[in-house]
């Protein structure tokens, strides 16, 4: 598998990049909008056909990138059905899966955070991204708009605490900033 970690130092923001080796479909995690030119220009550096822009959730303050991808690569905008957004390619929720090429990412619900939070993880296992559930160091804030810090717990606990020891947790957003 084809797998980049991007950073976004203003907002302290992680965006993920995976793809198929073998066919080169892709999908991008937690696309920052700000940081389009470069993940476009890696996108096409690679030789990657951007399947499916996904974000693990939505707030004011969570500016997303996915329509941009939507509009210049042809991705599919992925979002949570929980959100009820009308301009979303693709509604997800609880167990369904997204598959871009020979690898694929099983949706969890893991509200908490929001409502509408996921987190995806890779076919084998081995890799899951929580996006603002779970944090280096840290939860995600509980005081948006849907938000409830007992959700939050029930959802790390039985949605990520669950995977096997060895699968790599990775977040989008980091609390610690370099000063």
């Amino acid at each position: 598998m084809i797998f980049r970690q991007l950073f976004d130092s203003a907002s302290s923001t992680y965006t993920y990049l995976l793809g198929c080796s073998e066919s080169h479909d892709a999908v991008i995690i937690d696309p920052v909008y700000e940081q389009h030119g470069r993940d476009a220009a890696l996108i096409r550096e690679l030789g990657l056909k951007l399947r499916y822009a996904i974000d693990t959730h939505v707030h004011a303050d969570h500016v997303t990138g996915a329509w941009l991808m939507r509009r210049s690569l042809g991705a599919e905008t992925v979002l949570s059905a929980r959100y009820e957004v009308e301009d979303v390619d693709v509604p997800v929720d609880h167990g369904d899966v997204l598959a871009f090429g020979n690898a694929s990412l099983a949706v969890r619900a893991t509200p908490g955070h929001t409502n509408g939070c996921l987190t995806l993880v890779t076919n084998g296992q081995d890799m899951a991204f929580t996006g603002d559930c779970l944090m280096i160091r840290g939860a995600g804030r509980t005081d948006f708009q849907g938000g409830d810090e007992h959700q939050m717990w029930r959802s790390i606990r039985e949605q990520i605490f669950t995977l096997p020891d060895d699968c790599l947790i990775s977040v989008s957003y980091t609390h610690l900033r370099a000063h």
